[in-house]
């Protein structure tokens, strides 16, 4: 028989529900060892307001970290809320194999006149890994579709301590041993040059030069490995040993793009045009997950052809390009454009720039890394139990801010959109909460002495 109107599933629990409990009874959550998890009571957030999440009880946090680096005009923007509203009101989702909607065709044309010269095509789907998945699928079968000695350019060279996502492709060009050593046997290989150094980047394009289909890199800063900035033209120097070997260049800007580094794109700040340019998490504002792959018109060709020739790209997403979030991206381009963004950033990026050199010469400060409103703060080594950056987040959320640690590694990527009185304040909750957490582990060592 039919259920109540009302009633489903959520029913079977007791409202309101204990979510803490269902959390601990059935949520696996990402990057998380959850048996430390269960251990501790489970943050819930239940709404956001500009720079803050609220939770379940009315506590209000400055989002330290944009919900995972993509935030960019802050929570509830009235223009993209309404978008997305608006856009409820004609279509959810439908789908662009065989079909087309005007969202994903505006956004396009509105990505290729704002991304670097050259890149004219652009292919949507969800994450940042599935944007890198793409491109390096691109890069092989372009190279492959070729001929002759390009069909040997089988390989790719990343940088040591690079990330790009968790899909098995961009794990293959990831250099993080945490993350990636696990799924070595899974892999195909990849050619590591250090970060930062162009002339190991050209020892390794020399070594391997006949099978290199192209090099991948995270302009600027590699985001995962810490904040590790590289040296002023080095990009340059990437882009330019790219086309003296005839490999293609793939720019990973999924935490890089949109404002981040202080520029629209990181690569515009040494005139580089990638040949593959993946974005996501700032693509939509932070609102639904959205990405894009944007190549130029001289790979785009190498994929046309009779039907009979099976030059297709073979590659497709059933929310590829979704409408819903198609949207978000347009309000949020829109958003960018009207309220001057990163116009309006610059005062905040050198205000964060002398706050950090205070906080720089904490003694529990180890180093202090930071382009644009990217931030990385090293608490130097420490025995991996003693969790010191999980136990600076800690802190933090005890004093109203919500920061994620990369190991022991305090990272900072609030709003763009966040007020200086705003930043001031997280910076200040920041350099509270490491006393703390360090004072408490002292404390622990010596007990253990």
């Amino acid at each position: 028989m039919p259920l109540p109107p009302g009633r489903g599933l959520v029913s079977l629990y007791p409202m309101p529900a204990d979510y803490a409990q269902l959390d601990r009874d059935h949520v696996w959550h990402p990057f998380t060892q959850q048996q430390a998890w269960c251990e501790e009571e489970p943050l819930l957030i239940e709404r956001g307001e500009g720079s803050y999440l609220i939770d379940d009880r009315g506590q209000r946090y400055l989002d330290g970290v944009s919900s995972l680096w993509c935030t960019a005009h802050g929570h509830r923007h009235p223009g993209i809320d309404a978008a997305v509203t608006d856009q409820l009101g004609k279509i959810a989702h439908s789908t662009m194999l065989g079909l087309s909607h005007p969202g994903a065709t505006e956004l396009a044309g509105r990505l290729v006149d704002l991304a670097p010269p050259g890149l004219s095509r652009v292919f949507y789907s969800e994450s940042g890994s599935t944007a890198v998945e793409i491109a390096l699928k691109m890069a092989f079968q372009y190279q492959q579709q070729r001929g002759g000695q390009h069909a040997r350019r089988t390989s790719f060279v990343h940088l040591r301590e690079s990330y790009h996502g968790d899909t098995i492709g961009s794990v293959s060009v990831g250099g993080i041993d945490l993350f990636h050593s696990t799924y070595r046997p899974l892999l195909f290989q990849a050619h590591a040059a250090e970060p930062g150094d162009s002339a190991d980047l050209e020892r390794v394009l020399a070594v391997h030069e006949e099978e290199i289909a192209a090099v991948i890199v995270e302009p600027l800063v590699q985001g995962a490995a810490g904040m590790l900035l590289h040296p002023p033209g080095y990009l340059r120097a990437v882009r330019e040993l790219c086309d003296r070997f005839g490999v293609l260049l793939i720019c990973d800007e999924v935490a890089t793009g949109f404002g981040r580094t202080g520029t629209m794109f990181a690569s515009e700040q040494e005139d580089v045009a990638p040949d593959l340019l993946c974005l996501a998490k700032g693509l939509t504002g932070g609102y639904l997950p959205l990405a894009a792959t944007l190549a130029t018109e001289r790979i785009y060709e190498g994929f046309l052809g009779a039907p009979e020739e099976y030059r297709t790209f073979f590659h497709g997403h059933t929310y590829t390009g979704n409408p819903l979030a198609c949207a978000a991206a347009l309000a949020n381009l829109d958003a960018f454009e009207q309220e001057r963004t990163v116009e309006r950033l610059q005062p905040k990026i050198e205000l964060l720039r002398g706050l950090l050199d205070e906080v720089g010469a904490m003694p529990e400060v180890a180093a202090v890394r930071a382009r644009g409103v990217m931030v990385g703060i090293d608490l130097g080594e420490h025995d991996p139990a003693l969790r010191l950056g999980h136990r600076v987040t800690v802190e933090a959320r005890k004093r109203g801010a919500i920061i994620r640690p990369l190991s022991d590694v305090v990272v900072l990527m609030p709003p763009l959109s966040i007020s200086e009185e705003e930043l001031r304040s997280l910076v200040a909750i920041v350099s509270e909460s490491i006393r703390a957490a360090c004072a408490l582990a002292s404390e622990q060592l010596a007990r253990a002495a």
